[in-house]
């Protein structure tokens, strides 16, 4: 018995190691660190976004915003939440090569840039009604299609 349990923790242990070795591999190769920045030029470690990084960088938001400050919420604690459930689903969809292209925003993510559009102007756009959204009308501001 003490041979099988000894065999199982071996087993066990090795699991554990390659698992946390090919985790810390995967983190360091996507540089992982950079996504708990507010530096744009984290949106572009992963090609997908090159387009979304050079349109900001022409927007009238960049000398105002960066990516956190409209795709972000503002608290700490929502931030992280955010940041995390971004990231695993960025990872998973580039591992697996499932993502939609061209990258589309998920109905939470809009949400989050909608309160923001609002933070930031609320006090020029309050008399427009509720069930209007930013993005309808200012598709372009941040980042997108110039026109």
């Amino acid at each position: 018995m003490n041979f099988i349990r000894r065999h199982l923790l071996l087993i066990l242990a090795v699991t554990i190691g390659i698992t946390a070795g090919l985790g810390l591999y995967t983190f360091s190769y996507a540089e992982g660190l950079s996504y708990f920045s507010s530096d744009p030029a984290a949106c572009v470690n992963c090609h997908i976004m090159n387009d979304q990084y050079d349109s900001w960088r022409k927007s009238s938001h960049h000398a105002a915003a960066v990516c956190v400050d409209c795709h972000m919420p503002e608290k700490f604690f929502e931030k992280i939440i955010a940041k995390a459930d971004n990231g695993f689903r960025h990872s998973k969809g580039f591992t697996l090569q499932d993502f939609h292209e061209p990258i589309q925003i998920t109905p939470r993510n809009s949400e989050i840039l909608q309160n923001n559009c609002l933070r930031c102007h609320g006090a020029v756009v309050h008399g427009i009604g509720q069930n209007v959204r930013c993005v309808q009308c200012h598709s372009h501001v941040g980042h997108g299609a110039q026109r």
